[in-house]
């Protein structure tokens, strides 16, 4: 079961390949850059590139590479170049994968992108990054004009499903981690990857090695506060109480920043008209995959549904990790909204403003709704719960379509 698991996994193409491929098969114009978490399928995905791409390629990891050693990235480009020449193909293509762990790799990139421009050599380049903070940062510091991105998110419920034949309940409790899918049926087994194998390499691969910290320890107690608190709004203030150490609010604003772009925690702001208000507002934590949660609690995936206040926190995080991946990924603004007692969940804003309210409950409450509705005139108010749409629906579909 585990093999036919694996090869599922493996045979499963994202929608992200279909867009890489075509922007391969172009003339060379632009670098393509790969931004994603750990274990979303970036590694899987230049290997299916590459057996759909006709050419020759090299693909090369950085990532057990010295920072320090900036001529690894030279050796591989001229690697490149040199069978480019010897193959006597038109075209070569070299992809590096976790790209951000060399220092500099930005400008080492753009002076051998353009010496190849102006010598008309066509390598293309693929670059791959799970820090999306570093990656940035390079992109738009050296090569500007000379890049196009592609996002890829944690897995949606419609993916788990193709690919492993979940179901809605299975994928709200063990989230999207295709890698980690084999092992669901050992709970302690997966827990233990997660928490060893994702969690921890995440933290300390993607944004220990790479950004200063000062409070390492801080960080990770900041990240487990983040997971418990999934789905509500907190001020940083009042997490000073529950940590060691802390030093103010600026530090645990920044450190929630670098946990987001690793793809773990978001702090989704306050929906407002005015921005200084929006950005001084409490954050309200939110997993971008609901595994983050269930790894490290004490219950098994039957006594969470067996526990309503539970199970009902679990759907409404995830409910909230579907719109936060979309909204990630460019597709429209993500905040809430609340006003005293009064509070909407979600606030998506694209060319239009919706309102979402989340119940998983048997009780169907709406009364910041109804403020909301007053106060900003939204073009539409949806309830998602027993009496509304409902919250399965909701992971199937992809949100933008609310928008139409």
């Amino acid at each position: 079961m585990l093999n036919i698991l694996s090869k599922l996994f493996f045979m499963f193409e994202r929608p992200h390949l279909q867009q890489v491929v075509k922007r391969i098969q172009e003339p060379r114009k632009f670098i393509q850059v790969i931004l994603g978490p750990r274990q979303v399928g970036k590694t899987t995905l230049v290997n299916q590139l590459v057996q759909k791409y006709a050419s020759e390629s090299l693909v090369v990891s950085a990532d057990a590479v010295d920072a320090s050693n900036s001529f690894w990235l030279e050796q591989q480009w001229e690697t490149s170049r040199i069978k480019l020449k010897q193959s006597g193909a038109k075209e070569f293509l070299l992809v590096v994968d976790e790209i951000q762990k060399i220092n500099n790799w930005s400008e080492t990139v753009k002076l051998l992108w353009d010496a190849d421009t102006k010598n008309n050599v066509s390598l293309k380049v693929v670059v791959l990054g799970s820090s999306r903070l570093l990656i940035q940062q390079g992109l738009t510091e050296s090569l500007a004009g000379r890049f196009e991105t592609t996002f890829m998110s944690h897995w949606s419920y419609s993916e788990m499903h193709e690919a492993f034949d979940w179901n809605e309940n299975q994928f709200v409790w063990f989230g999207g981690y295709p890698g980690a899918a084999t092992l669901i049926s050992d709970e302690q087994r997966w827990k233990n990857y997660v928490k060893d194998s994702l969690i921890e390499t995440s933290i300390s691969k993607d944004i220990l090695m790479l950004t200063r910290v000062d409070k390492p320890a801080l960080m990770k107690r900041l990240f487990e506060l983040s997971c418990h608190y999934s789905g509500q709004i907190l001020s940083f203030n009042k997490m000073l109480g529950q940590l060691k150490d802390a030093g103010n609010t600026t530090t645990l604003s920044h450190y929630l920043s670098l946990l987001s772009t690793a793809g773990l925690v978001a702090g989704i702001e306050k929906y407002s008209n005015n921005v200084i208000r929006k950005k001084s507002s409490s954050p309200k934590f939110q997993v971008y995959n609901t595994a983050l949660i269930s790894a490290q609690s004490n219950y098994s995936f039957t006594e969470a549904m067996g526990n309503p206040a539970i199970w009902g926190r679990l759907v409404e995080s995830a409910v909230g990790a579907h719109l936060l991946n979309h909204a990630v990924s460019g597709d429209f603004a993500l905040s809430y909204w609340r006003e005293g007692n009064e509070e909407v969940d979600f606030v998506m804003e694209q060319k239009q403003l919706i309102g979402i309210e989340v119940k998983s409950g048997s009780v169907q409450k709406t009364s910041g709704m109804a403020s909301f509705k007053k106060k900003f005139n939204p073009d539409k108010v949806l309830l998602v719960g027993n009496s509304g749409l409902s919250w399965q629906d909701l992971l199937k579909m992809n949100p933008l379509a609310l928008f139409e």
